[in-house]
């Protein structure tokens, strides 16, 4: 962490600045954030953000593997096969923690990845209200590869649009106003002109999807798919049209890849910034320092069923084995100084891969600041500089 750019920023900070911040997405998009959103911004050293760097790229390596991505066909149940899956996925996030290594020297650890959007449209507004608010210097970014601002909302606006106009493109989701990342849809809609259509509200005649704006009948012919499979068995909804059905649509990041770029993956991935996993089922006889792993099921999302504090007992209860991995646990830093003390961090690395690009490109990141044992925003709402943020860099 950048001591110098963190002393500045604590010195200045106010609690009307902070709520400033909070205020103006609500007084933009009349959107009450439902996650905490974190005092500070994340100020990374250029040799950390250049590792950083390093980790993403050495870990698409071996995910990129033929070998793999072919095993990773194995990870879309049957009940959720979507057809139609072509190309890349374009839209993927890989978790890392920010950990001490053997020296104890801060190394990113991957957590988790996934092959599915996540707040693209928030984060570039985030790190543009701290910048703003607290006056920092505007050499410190959120973006990789020379991006800014402006150039980072022109590529994510042709990702999501892909060849069509904005009234053939939606975004989907399953009572999407009632979603904690709300304000990433209402941000999205503004970038790029497309409506959010709730799940239920499409219509489909012959192979052809369709949904209602004011009336009107509008061709559904590309999708920025939110939707997540485990939420729509959870809450037990069935509506017209399943994702399962074969349609005559495109997808920006087709539905498989959830399941495929998932933590599915993550006990056949070897790298020094992956921690050891393991499918739970393959285990004969548990190992005894369960203290030392965490308990994972492959596909939930933000933290749901993550298990820290494993006893025997929880793991002879669970039934579907095969579907949860044990992950060796990392020993977070709490590098980040508040008034309070310590902050531990992960640190999203956010990639857009069009069908154009060999590989993908690292666009900007996300932040999660916390002082227990789980990162999500979720599970820190009773604490002060912790929640969503953002990371800044030279």
């Amino acid at each position: 962490m950048d001591i110098h750019a963190r002393n500045q920023f604590n010195s200045g900070f106010t609690e009307e600045k902070y709520q400033n911040l909070k205020s103006g997405f609500f007084k933009e998009f009349h959107i009450e954030i439902p996650f905490r959103i974190a005092e500070t911004p994340v100020f990374l050293t250029h040799e950390f953000k250049n590792l950083l760097v390093k980790a993403g790229e050495e870990v698409l390596e071996t995910l990129f593997q033929k070998e793999l991505l072919d095993y990773s066909l194995k990870a879309i149940p049957p009940a959720c096969f979507v057809p139609g899956e072509m190309g890349n996925p374009n839209f993927l996030a890989l978790d890392f923690g920010i950990c001490a290594d053997e020296n104890g020297n801060p190394f990113p650890q991957l957590i988790e990845f996934q092959g599915f959007p996540s707040l693209f449209a928030f984060q570039s507004q985030l790190g543009k209200a701290y910048s703003k608010i607290f006056q920092i210097d505007p050499s410190w970014t959120p973006y990789f590869n020379g991006l800014t601002e402006k150039t980072y909302s022109e590529e994510l606006k042709k990702s999501i649009l892909g060849k069509f106009s904005p009234q053939e493109v939606i975004l989907l989701e399953l009572d999407p106003w009632n979603q904690a990342t709300s304000i990433d849809f209402a941000i999205t809609q503004k970038l790029t002109g497309i409506k959010t259509v709730d799940l239920r509200n499409i219509v489909m005649e012959k192979n052809s999807l369709y949904y209602f704006s004011e009336g009107i009948k509008t061709p559904v012919k590309r999708i920025y798919n939110r939707v997540i499979f485990d939420e729509l068995s959870r809450k037990g909804f069935n509506p017209e049209y399943n994702l399962t059905q074969e349609a005559e649509v495109e997808w920006a990041v087709h539905p498989n890849w959830f399941f495929r770029f998932s933590k599915f993956l993550l006990p056949k991935m070897v790298s020094r910034f992956i921690p050891p996993s393991h499918y739970l089922n393959e285990w004969k006889d548990y190992p005894e320092n369960l203290d030392q792993y965490v308990l994972k099921p492959l596909f939930s999302f933000s933290g749901e069923g993550v298990l820290f504090h494993i006893k025997k007992q929880d793991l002879d209860q669970i039934k579907d084995k095969e579907n949860y991995i044990l992950q060796k646990k990392v020993s977070y830093l709490p590098l980040i100084a508040s008034p309070e003390g310590g902050v531990k961090a992960e640190i999203r690395l956010l990639y857009l891969w069009d069908n154009q690009r060999q590989k993908p490109k690292l666009m900007t990141n996300l932040c999660r600041l916390s002082r227990g044992d789980m990162i999500g925003v979720k599970f820190n709402k009773e604490k002060t500089w912790v929640g969503g943020s953002i990371a800044l860099f030279k």
